[in-house]
C-alpha cells in the first residue's frame, strides 16, 4: 500500500473498521473525527523510549474524555481540559497495541495537533507504518479500542499535482517549480497535469507563441495536457494552427482531446493518434485517452475541452462533440480494458455555463469518474469538491473535483485513495501559492532570455501620449458598466483605428467592429509603450472585411446585445460614423431600434437590401462569439482578410494622433437605461 500523507485527511466517517470496546467510553460526534487545521503543533522526541503499559506518563494531570481513530496513522484525543502549550505528548500518553495474536506493539508517537479552539481535542499522529496491515487493540491510558487496518494493504493513493488557465505566464514558472519540488517532498511522487489555456494573454506569448511555456513544461516533466480553448486563438482560415501544431510536437507530454477532432486538419495529420485509448502514449501526439502507470496501478486519463470553443476562439476545422456523451463513452473504454481509476482532465469550468456543461455537472451525469482536474472558469477550488449524487439525486461513487485558480498562481494538490474495485475511499487536497516560494535557481535562468526579450519590446515607446486614463471595465471589478455591454472610450478608439486601417484597403467601408472580449487591459494617461498596445490586444487578430448586406448587419446587431444589460464577450463597439440604438427591455432578437451611419454630415439609417462593407477582426468575421451570420458571409466568399495585426493598428493610428484624447460620445445608446 502507498502510505498516504499525514497532511491529508479522510472525508468519509467509519472508512475503516473500527469499534469501541464496550468498557470505553460513548463514541464522539463523527465531525469531531477529522483534524482540523489545527491551532498549534508539538514536536515529539522520536528518540525518547516508550514506558510498558504499567508505567503512566509524566506529564500535567489532564483526564481522558474520550478517544476516536481516525486512520492508521492516527488518533484523536479529547481531554477534560486545555491541552498545554509546548508539552511533548509523550508526557501526556501512554499508548501500545495488542495484536489479535496476542503479541505487543509499542506504538511510536511522533507529532500532535490541537484541532479545537478550546485546545482539548487533539489529534495524535504515530509512525507511518506502525499499524498498516494490521488488527487488534490499541490502548491509550486507560482507554481501549478495536481496530482492524489489515484490508488497508489492498488500498491504493495517488497524487495528483495540476495547473490551469497560466494564459502566458511564462514568469511563473520558477515559482512553480520551487512549489512542485515542494509538493513532493511533502507528498510524494505523482501525476502533473495541466486544464489547458497556456496559450493568450501577455507578451511572453505575443512573442513566442507558446515554446518559452513548453520549456518549463518539458522540464517539469508533465504527464498529460488538454487543449483549453485559448490554444486555438491563432488559428487561420488559410494555415490552420501551425503554431499549436509546433507546441504539440516539441512537447515531452501526451495531449489528450476526447470530445474534440483534428482529422479535419492536415496540419495534425502527423501527430494525431486518436481513437480509443492508448496504453503506450507517445510524447508529443494527441489522444482521446492514455493509461499511465503508477505503482503498478493502471490510471485512465482522457481530455474534454469546451465545446464554446467554436464560438470563443478559431478552431476552424478542429470540430467539438458533447462533453459528457464523449466522457461515457471514455469510462466504458477504460472500463472495458480493465482500468478502474479514471481522471477527466477538463477545460469546461467549474460550475460554467450549464448549456454547454461543466465540472460539476460533468460529475453528476457521468458515473465511473474518479477525479475530475479542470480549468476555464478560473476557480480556486481548495479542498477539492467530492460529488456523491448524481443528476437524479440518486447515491453514486464519489467524483472529487479540483481546480487551481489561475496565472500559475497556485499549485494544486490532489491526494486519493482507492479500494480494490477502484472506487475513492478517501480524498483531500491543497492550493499551493506559488507566491509565497522563491523561484527555482535553475528555471530563473531558463527564464532570462525570454524576460529580457520581453522587457525590451515593452518599453518601447509606439509614439504616442494618452491624455486621459482609457479604462477596460468588467462589472466583476464592480463597475456599473463593462466593455462587454457598454460603449467605452477603449472601444471608441480601436474601432477607429480598425476603420482607418480598412478605408486604405477599401475606401467603400462603412464601419469597424470589435467584440468587447478581445479587449483586454486598459491604457494609463502618459507616454503608451508597445507592451502596453500589446496587453490591450494581445490575441494578434487580423483586420477582415465583410460584405453584408443591411438586414445581416442588423441580426449581427441582434447578437451583440442579446444578453444586455449583462455581459457578453461578443459585445460590439462600433467607429465613429456609426450609432446604434436598442432597448434592452425587449424581447431578446427584436432590440435593435435603429442602426445608423453618417452620410454627408448626417445620419440615415441602414437599407437592409442595400450592401455595405464593413471591417472586424477575422475572429469575429469567422463566426467568434456566436456570429453565424458573419461566418455565412465569410464562407460564401465575402470575406478577405486585409492582414493588419490588431495592435498594430492601434499603434499607428495613436502614432498618427500624436495626442489620444478619447471618451465615450454616445455611439451606442441603450434606451432601458436612459
Amino acid at each position: 500500500m502507498s502510505n498516504r500523507s499525514k497532511k491529508l485527511r479522510p472525508f468519509f466517517a467509519g472508512m475503516m473498521s473500527v469499534s469501541l470496546m464496550a468498557a470505553a467510553f460513548a463514541p464522539m460526534d463523527s465531525a469531531n473525527a477529522n483534524p482540523g487545521n489545527g491551532n498549534g503543533k508539538g514536536n515529539a522526541v522520536a528518540e525518547q523510549q516508550r514506558g510498558n503499559s504499567e508505567n503512566a506518563p509524566h506529564g500535567p494531570k489532564r483526564d481522558i474524555d474520550g478517544v476516536t481513530m481516525v486512520d492508521s496513522t492516527s488518533f484523536l484525543v479529547d481531554f477534560d481540559k486545555t491541552y498545554p502549550k509546548g508539552i511533548d505528548i509523550n508526557r501526556m500518553l501512554e499508548v501500545e497495541a495488542e495484536l489479535d495474536d496476542e503479541s505487543v506493539v509499542e506504538v511510536e508517537l511522533t507529532d500532535y495537533d490541537v484541532s479545537s479552539d478550546d485546545r482539548s481535542l487533539v489529534t495524535v499522529e504515530h509512525a507511518n507504518d506502525d499499524l498498516d496491515g494490521l488488527a487488534g487493540t490499541l490502548r491509550i491510558n486507560d482507554f481501549e479500542l478495536d481496530f482492524d487496518f489489515a484490508d488497508e494493504e489492498e488500498m491504493f493513493s495517488l497524487n495528483i499535482f495540476h495547473t490551469n488557465d497560466i494564459h502566458g505566464r511564462t514568469n511563473m514558472f520558477p515559482q512553480l517549480v520551487t512549489t512542485l519540488d515542494e509538493a513532493k517532498e511533502t507528498y510524494g511522487d505523482g501525476l502533473l497535469l495541466d486544464a489547458g489555456d497556456v496559450f493568450s494573454g501577455t507578451l511572453y506569448f505575443n512573442e513566442f507563441r507558446g515554446q518559452d511555456a513548453l520549456e518549463f513544461m518539458n522540464y517539469m516533466e508533465y504527464d498529460a495536457f488538454v487543449f483549453g480553448n485559448h490554444e486555438f486563438d491563432l488559428g487561420d482560415p488559410d494555415e490552420g494552427h501551425p503554431e499549436l501544431v509546433e507546441f504539440v510536437e516539441n512537447a515531452e507530454f501526451p495531449f489528450v482531446g476526447a470530445n474534440m477532432d483534428f482529422s479535419g486538419d492536415p496540419g495534425f495529420d502527423h501527430i494525431n493518434q486518436q481513437g480509443g485509448i492508448s496504453f503506450e502514449a507517445e510524447n508529443g501526439m494527441i489522444y482521446d485517452g492514455i493509461v499511465k502507470e503508477v505503482d503498478g496501478e493502471q490510471v485512465g486519463i482522457f481530455g474534454i475541452n469546451t465545446e464554446d470553443t467554436v464560438d470563443i476562439s478559431s478552431p476552424m476545422n478542429v470540430t467539438f462533440s458533447n462533453y459528457a456523451e464523449a466522457a461515457e463513452e471514455m469510462v466504458g473504454l477504460f472500463e472495458e480494458a480493465g482500468v478502474n481509476k479514471i481522471i477527466a482532465l477538463t477545460h469546461l469550468g467549474y460550475d460554467s455555463d450549464p448549456s454547454v456543461g461543466n465540472d460539476l455537472l460533468l460529475a453528476s451525469k457521468v458515473e465511473g469518474i474518479d477525479v475530475i482536474i479542470g480549468g476555464h472558469s478560473h476557480t480556486e477550488v481548495s479542498p477539492p469538491t467530492v460529488l456523491t449524487e448524481n443528476e437524479h439525486g440518486e447515491e453514486m461513487e464519489p467524483t472529487v473535483v479540483a481546480q487551481a485558480g489561475e496565472y500559475g498562481k497556485f499549485l494544486g494538490v490532489v491526494n486519493v485513495t482507492f479500494d480494490e474495485n477502484g472506487v475513492v475511499v478517501d480524498s483531500d487536497g491543497e492550493l499551493m501559492a506559488t507566491g509565497d516560494r522563491e523561484p527555482d535557481p535553475e528555471a530563473a535562468e531558463m527564464l532570462k532570455p525570454y524576460t529580457e526579450a520581453i522587457e525590451e519590446l515593452q518599453n518601447e515607446p509606439a509614439g504616442s501620449t494618452v491624455k486621459n486614463d482609457l479604462p477596460n471595465p468588467r462589472h466583476g471589478d464592480g463597475d456599473d458598466v463593462s466593455v462587454r455591454a457598454n460603449e467605452t472610450a477603449l472601444g471608441n478608439l480601436i474601432t477607429d483605428a480598425q476603420l482607418r486601417a480598412a478605408l486604405k484597403a477599401n475606401e467603400d467601408t462603412i464601419m469597424a467592429l470589435q467584440n468587447g472580449g478581445g479587449i483586454r487591459a486598459p491604457i494609463s494617461a502618459g507616454e503608451v509603450t508597445i507592451g502596453q498596445l500589446i496587453e490591450v490586444q494581445p490575441f494578434g487578430n487580423r483586420l477582415t472585411l465583410l460584405e453584408l448586406s443591411g438586414e445581416e448587419l442588423m441580426q449581427a446587431f441582434e447578437t451583440s446585445v442579446f444578453d444586455a444589460p449583462a455581459e457578453n464577450g461578443g459585445f460590439l463597439h462600433v467607429s465613429a460614423g456609426t450609432k446604434l440604438t436598442y432597448d434592452s427591455d425587449l424581447d431578446p432578437g427584436e432590440r435593435v431600434v435603429s442602426l445608423e451611419i453618417e452620410v454627408d454630415g448626417e445620419y440615415v439609417d441602414i437599407e437592409q437590401d442595400d450592401m455595405y462593407t464593413i471591417a472586424t477582426n477575422n475572429f469575429t468575421a469567422t463566426g467568434g462569439d456566436g456570429y453565424e451570420v458573419f461566418a455565412q458571409a465569410y464562407d460564401d466568399g465575402r470575406g478577405t482578410i486585409v492582414g493588419n495585426t490588431d495592435w498594430e493598428m492601434l499603434r499607428d493610428y495613436m502614432a498618427e494622433l500624436g495626442e489620444v484624447d478619447y471618451d465615450v460620445e454616445g455611439r451606442i445608446v441603450n434606451l432601458a437605461a436612459e
